[in-house]
């Protein structure tokens, strides 16, 4: 080999080399966003970007966006393993016009949202669309100002079920639904947890279709203009010491073959306080209140024994 052959070799390996390096840096565990950013910085805490979605591209899968003071950091589209996290400050999404968080991530992607801001300011479509992915996971979130819904999953694997968990969070002033649970065409039905979330001035506030299983506890709803908690097309709705009140219909069965459990929920001063169509089932184990409501039931309750 002659000298200036092995010269290039030898320059065509560091420059791969180079290269892998500067590839493998751009991906950083955790990054960082700030009101006075750039997008074109690295997005560390010395140099942080300016929008959620300048920083996903720079974090590796797995890792975590964090916020170092408060902002507006836009709409963002996730396709894999991430945590945006808000703490100890003001982390805010204004979303006008569009979809405020989109979740779009692989069949085993696990994917979390804490304490931000979500605002559709009355033109935003949906506050977070979860399409894909295996879990998605919402706390200590406020979701407001939307048109359409404020979470709205429209799951579709054909071999993996998503889930949704949604704690300590509140939804206001959505038009259509608060938190609807839906699958696509042929995907498999996904499941729901909320626990301590708030909703209020919602056309509905939790939907479950198609086969979904969804548990809601120690949680408020009221005055949503049309039903507070619905299970249609077989659902399975559990709802255990809630809140429902001011809403059109605290609680719905719309369906044959759909069920919702109650337990220790307090359902008052709702048009119409449970409604269950014929053929489907509305569980009560004893020790619910069901009172002052317009009427307070209609069709069938089943007293079931608490084992």
């Amino acid at each position: 080999m002659t000298k200036t052959r092995w010269m290039a070799t030898v320059l065509g390996v560091s420059v791969m080399g180079w290269m892998f390096s500067a590839t493998a840096q751009a991906q950083a565990t955790r990054t960082w966003v700030s009101g006075v950013g750039d997008d074109a910085n690295p997005c560390s805490r010395t140099a942080p970007c300016k929008t959620f979605a300048g920083a996903i591209s720079k974090t590796a899968a797995g890792g975590e966006i964090s916020v170092l003071d408060p902002g507006g950091f836009g709409a963002v589209t996730i396709t894999k393993s991430i945590t945006i996290n808000g703490d100890g400050t003001l982390a805010g999404i204004l979303a006008a016009g569009t979809n405020g968080v989109i979740v779009n991530a692989g069949v085993n992607d696990k994917v979390i949202l804490r304490n931000l801001s979500i605002n559709g300011a009355g033109t935003g479509i949906n506050g977070i669309r979860y399409l894909a992915g295996r879990t998605l996971r919402v706390e200590n979130c406020t979701i407001y100002g939307f048109t359409n819904h404020g979470i709205d999953v429209v799951h579709t694997s054909t071999t993996t079920p998503g889930e949704l968990v949604v704690v300590d969070s509140s939804f206001m002033n959505i038009n259509n639904v608060a938190v609807r649970i839906d699958n696509g065409v042929g995907a498999v039905a996904p499941s729901a947890v909320l626990h301590n979330v708030s909703i209020t001035r919602s056309a509905i506030g939790l939907n479950v279709l198609k086969s979904g299983i969804a548990t809601i506890s120690n949680s408020v709803i009221s005055q949503t203009t049309n039903l507070a908690i619905v299970a249609q097309n077989s659902a399975v709705v559990n709802a255990t010491g809630c809140v429902l009140s001011r809403n059109g219909t605290g609680v719905s069965v719309l369906d044959i073959a759909t069920t919702v459990r109650i337990s220790s929920c307090q359902i008052f001063n709702n048009s119409v306080g449970v409604n269950v169509v014929v053929g489907g089932t509305c569980d009560t184990f004893g020790n619910n209140a069901i009172l002052g409501n317009g009427t307070d039931v209609i069709g069938v309750l089943t007293l079931s024994s608490l084992q």
